[in-house]
């Protein structure tokens, strides 16, 4: 991998943009309406219909999310805390294929949630994919 498209992906030190705390607040807040509105639906069988708006809520906070972390460095895509998004996502797809899966599944998901987002940081933070010439920065 180039040395350029590295420091662009992985930025000795991660890039902020002002306000991005209260953007962060607001879509994490935002988020959670939507994993209620479809954690009703999962566990209560309901028609998607009505939680659809709560799906594509989920999914529109969620991607913005993780654009965000992705811009301020690519790194937390190689911790525990972004390999959990990437299996958090194939998850909620699996439920969505298979939809009398959706209540173990959402299940599952809410307890992986839980579990990394009250890690120590030094969990969350911790690398599982290194690269050999990415420097020991980013986010923690």
């Amino acid at each position: 991998m180039p040395m350029k498209l590295i420091r662009a992906l992985f930025p000795i030190h991660p890039r902020q943009f002002r306000g991005q705390r209260w953007v962060n607040i607001a879509l994490r807040c935002l988020h959670l309406i939507g994993v209620a509105g479809i954690g009703g639906g999962f566990l209560f069988q309901l028609e998607p219909a009505s939680w659809a708006v709560y799906w594509q809520l989920t999914l529109a906070t969620g991607v913005s999310l993780s654009l965000i972390y992705f811009w301020s460095s690519a790194t937390w895509l190689l911790e525990l805390k972004g390999m959990t998004i990437v299996l958090k996502t194939i998850l909620l797809g699996l439920a969505a294929a298979i939809p009398e899966l959706r209540a173990e599944l959402f299940i599952g998901i809410v307890v992986i949630s839980g579990l990394i987002a009250h890690a120590p940081a030094r969990v969350r933070a911790h690398r599982l994919v290194r690269l050999p010439a990415m420097a020991d920065s980013g986010p923690r």
